[in-house]
């Protein structure tokens, strides 16, 4: 009988500790990714310096990229400014923005990436997808994922607390992705990668019933393993399918009709999650998710946001335009403005009874 197997595409390596910033260069060295110490380190213009100011007498090879923000032009100016260099690897320090611009910059010169993260707001930090401002508003890049996870908890510790919200947000909403994964296999035959599933959804339950709070480390630990699991899940997938349902359609619609009223992804998606649940007529799931993110203080409904009904409602509508050829439950239920509005009435009934 053949022995039939698969390669499953992850990370190289994933160190989340205490004080694993301080030991960078000797972790690179150690993976064999660069003995030479010769790296380009992506960081912000803002609390990027007080991070090369810790870290440069440890790494004399590196040299350092400001990235202005998270957009497609930043991003190709920094891969355009590394060309040529002869680089071991790029280095994205910093939160979702600087590590999205370093994937793809990393990804059009030809280097693997590994990512610092010193926040955990969202999965991009092992995702094989860089979301970045562009032109028409915010787009999502397929490239490759990072070769390496670093996760320093107690600089996590120092972020602010929203950051660590949003992160659970983002992965309690794979379980609502997950779900509507599965409706679509039922409804139009789609293919459902069943590893990729179960390690993206055990990820979101393992965040939805974990009690700690967002300053006990074993809750950042779960977090931070939660994030890379979502990312494995995503380059098993071969696409962001495994987190990303109606929740994101959601999110991305709110970015796209609002975008200078947004909030943090995760608080949008987290939010989108619980919505799609109560939609799905899963109302002790949408129960479980809602009481999970009130206790870390994320919101619940629109208005926590600073959306109305109607906003809220315009946006659900028009939210299966992001994802063209994704089937959720929005596009299952196809309903209309009215109705809409009529579910989410019902929704912030239960929510607050």
């Amino acid at each position: 009988m053949p022995v039939l197997t698969r390669l499953v595409p992850s990370p190289l390596f994933a160190e989340i500790r205490p004080g694993a910033l301080d030991a960078l260069g000797g972790i690179l060295a150690d993976q064999r990714l660069s003995a030479s110490g010769r790296i380009a380190v992506a960081i912000s213009n803002g609390s990027g310096a007080a991070m090369r100011e810790r870290l440069e007498p440890a790494l004399p090879g590196a040299d350092w990229y400001n990235v202005d923000d998270g957009s497609l032009d930043s991003a190709v100016r920094f891969a355009e400014e590394m060309r040529g260099k002869h680089y071991d690897a790029v280095v994205g320090l910093g939160g979702g923005k600087i590590i999205d611009a370093a994937k793809y910059a990393a990804a059009r010169v030809g280097l693997p990436v590994v990512a610092v993260a010193t926040n955990l707001a969202h999965d991009g930090i092992c995702s094989p997808v860089s979301t970045l401002d562009n032109d028409a508003g915010r787009g999502s890049y397929g490239v490759p994922g990072p070769i390496g996870i670093i996760v320093d908890l107690d600089v996590i510790r120092q972020a602010p607390q929203r950051f660590v919200a949003a992160g659970i947000g983002d992965v309690v909403s794979n379980i609502s992705a997950c779900a509507d994964w599965e409706l679509s296999h039922a409804v139009t035959g789609e293919p459902v990668d069943g590893l990729a599933v179960a390690m993206a959804r055990s990820a979101g339950e393992n965040l939805l019933r974990h009690p700690g709070n967002t300053q006990d480390q074993d809750l950042l630990t779960a977090l931070a393993e939660a994030l890379v699991l979502s990312g494995i899940a995503m380059n098993i997938a071969g696409s962001t399918r495994p987190s990303s349902g109606a929740c994101h359609e959601i999110s991305h619609a709110l970015d796209v009709l609002y975008p200078k009223r947004s909030a943090q992804h995760g608080e949008q998606v987290g939010l989108g999650a619980a919505f799609a649940s109560f939609l799905r007529g899963e109302h002790e799931l949408t129960g479980l998710i809602v009481e999970r993110l009130a206790s870390h203080g994320l919101p619940v409904t629109a208005a926590q946001i600073g959306f109305t009904e109607a906003e809220f409602t315009e946006a659900v509508h028009y939210a299966p335009n992001t994802r063209p050829g994704r089937f959720t439950i929005l596009e299952h239920l196809d309903l209309s403005p009215s109705a809409i509005r009529d579910a989410y009435a019902d929704y912030v009934q239960a929510v607050n009874s």
